[in-house]
């Protein structure tokens, strides 16, 4: 699949595509994370699938402006308005993106699915600010090996040592270490992506909301906020064992379900 490029507020916006006709789903991704990280998610879903790099992603243009969900926000709607995207799936800070989007325009998608919701209307938690003030520290320094650890610490048990992991954490790593990922990294856990949490009661879109139990970074308790406020929202609540790395089969099942039968309307 060949890259393209989309102009965004910051630079040029590192695009593929994968899939053909209607209808179009964009795919975003969390902070520090890839295109590859995305991918696994719409495995199962029909029609054109599109995914990008955020700022300092991947070949996105590099950013020193400041973060928030504001800039990744014009960068989400940048890509969707340009590939004519009426779906979206957003990974943590990909999922904050969504609802910023959805806050000012609610009609702009017609579904979207929110995995690993970080945050909604309070900053993280002293998990995830320790966490990122630790990885932009070693982003400064272009310390890979504290980054690697970091990581490492991160998979599920069952995961490490595995060849799959082993080259995840390769690629997150890298992408840590481009330039802007520290701002990014000092920037982002203090923003939210909701300044009302009561505004999300308007939002009358399906939702579909996926966490996972053990995630200090990304609690279920903010996946169940979102369910709580959202009122056409389901939330699916997986075990330790990762999304990805132990429950894939079961992802890709819920995320194509739910996005490719309109009649499963969540009310």
């Amino acid at each position: 699949m060949a890259a393209e490029f989309v102009d965004g507020p910051s630079g040029p916006l590192e695009v593929v595509r994968s899939g053909r006709g209607e209808p179009v789903t964009v795919f975003a991704h969390g902070m520090g994370a890839s295109i590859p990280s995305t991918r696994p998610y719409a495995s199962g879903v029909s029609g054109t699938r599109v995914f990008f790099h955020f700022r300092s992603h991947g070949r996105s243009a590099p950013a020193f402006d400041g973060w928030d969900y504001d800039h990744t926000a014009d960068e989400l709607l940048a890509v969707s308005d340009h590939v004519a995207a009426t779906r979206a799936l957003g990974v943590s800070m990909g999922a904050g993106s969504i609802l910023r989007v959805l806050l000012r325009d609610p009609r702009r998608f017609e579904r979207v699915v929110l995995v690993i919701p970080a945050v909604v209307d309070s900053p993280r938690n002293s998990a995830g600010l320790v966490r990122y003030e630790a990885m932009a520290q070693a982003s400064r320094d272009g310390d890979a090996a504290t980054i690697r650890a970091q990581l490492e610490r991160e998979l599920p048990a069952s995961a490490r040592g595995s060849d799959a992991a082993q080259a995840w954490v390769d690629q997150q790593t890298e992408v840590f270490l481009r330039p802007g990922m520290a701002e990014a990294l000092r920037d982002m856990p203090h923003a939210v992506p909701v300044a009302d949490v009561e505004a999300l009661r308007s939002l009358e879109l399906p939702v579909l909301i996926l966490a996972q139990r053990g995630d200090e970074v990304h609690p279920v308790s903010s996946a169940e906020r979102l369910a709580q406020h959202l009122p056409n929202a389901r939330l699916e609540v997986f075990d330790e064992h990762g999304l990805l790395w132990g429950h894939r089969a079961r992802v890709r099942k819920v995320v194509g379900e739910f996005f490719d039968d309109p009649a499963d309307d969540i009310r």
